[in-house]
């Protein structure tokens, strides 16, 4: 008796979820009440969003708010380097690199531009590399570098954020790393 009783409750339980499909598809067309119930008012009900990728938004939107934070923050400082947001953004998922990394060590090594050597705005090679022909070329060397994506300095520049950072300049100057991780929060609540 107690065995039957058993299986009837757990196909009290089962039956729902297998006539469904799934216990998710019960919610499909869920509605929830929206606004009070009083009198000579009616209840009315709001659709739930169909699904979750409508609230998240695409790369591109987040790549394009992530451009738009750099070049706010060099623009509210009057740095040269505002309009290449988009460049080091750009390069900065190329090379799998974090987006505020790029403009927090230019802000850093160079004031945004203000005061870089030739188009090297990252001090770069202690600055003792200014050949590159324009900022981007500059942002284009440094990303694949600090990305790993450069033999020749692949060593150099692998692990996490702040162990490129260190192998960048913190191994020389002890307070670098957290300096230029203060000015990547900064960027990422420019507006």
């Amino acid at each position: 008796m107690q065995k039957q009783t058993i299986q009837f409750v757990r196909s009290l339980i089962l039956i729902p979820f297998l006539t469904a499909g799934s216990p998710f598809a019960m919610l499909q067309n869920f509605q929830a009440p929206v606004g009070a119930r009083g009198e000579g008012s009616k209840l009315t009900f709001a659709s739930l969003p169909s699904s979750v990728s409508e609230e998240i938004p695409s790369a591109e939107t987040l790549s394009e708010e992530h451009a738009k934070k750099i070049d706010a923050y060099f623009a509210e400082r009057d740095m040269p380097l505002e309009g290449h947001g988009a460049k080091m953004v750009s390069e900065a998922e190329k090379n799998n690199l974090d987006w505020r990394l790029l403009p927090a060590i230019a802000v850093k090594e160079s004031t945004g531009g203000r005061f870089a050597c030739g188009h090297n705005p990252f001090g770069w090679g202690s600055c003792r590399i200014n050949n590159f022909k324009t900022w981007d070329h500059a942002i284009e060397v440094v990303a694949r570098n600090l990305g790993g994506n450069n033999p020749v300095t692949r060593e150099y520049y692998k692990g996490t954020t702040k162990e490129k950072l260190y192998s960048y300049n913190g191994s020389v100057i002890p307070a670098y790393t957290a300096e230029v991780m203060k000015f990547m929060e900064l960027i990422e609540n420019a507006e």
